[in-house]
């Protein structure tokens, strides 16, 4: 992909209105059909269809991106994007699955995980989104008064996960 297209894909993203993305979708979608299979291309035509809250559209956007072989950061974004976009449409085990994905992929994606905590936890599964988000704490939050607690939050995050791993076991 011709790197003036990247900076094209850039600029219009630098402008956007997010309360009017119309103008945006145009502008990706003129550049989508002179690329059709360029999965940055595809990513950020998902995403300005997301934005615009049209996430049934999206959805189908992000699956081409990552099979046309998005990679790095970009990569995560959209995975990240897609998982959220899953949630917002009530596909929660997907979302879950997505998310469980992505974090093998990027294990130190820090926003993948308080991402998968918000759809753990409109997925129904409360106790699992604090014990991650607790997790996330303990893992990423630099607070000297936080150092000597740290392993008490790593160990009230593993008591809240089981929990709902207790509840969702049907023996």
């Amino acid at each position: 992909m011709d790197e003036s297209v990247h900076a094209e894909l850039d600029a219009i993203f630098a402008a956007r209105d997010r309360d009017d993305m119309a103008p945006t979708i145009a502008a990706v979608a003129a550049i989508h059909y002179e690329h059709p299979d360029d999965p940055r291309v595809l990513y950020e035509l998902a995403g300005a269809y997301d934005t615009a809250g049209e996430e049934a559209t999206a959805v189908g956007l992000y699956q081409r991106a990552l099979d046309a072989g998005l990679s790095g950061d970009i990569r995560r974004r959209c995975l990240l994007q897609f998982g959220s976009t899953l949630r917002n449409l009530d596909r929660f085990e997907e979302s879950i699955a997505l998310f469980a994905h992505a974090r093998s992929e990027f294990p130190d994606a820090v926003s993948l995980i308080a991402f998968e905590a918000i759809t753990l936890h409109a997925a129904g599964h409360v106790h699992a989104a604090l014990g991650t988000l607790l997790e996330l704490v303990a893992d990423h939050l630099d607070a000297p008064e936080l150092e000597r607690y740290k392993p008490a939050l790593r160990g009230n995050a593993a008591y809240l996960r089981d929990l709902d791993a207790a509840r969702s076991d049907p023996s």
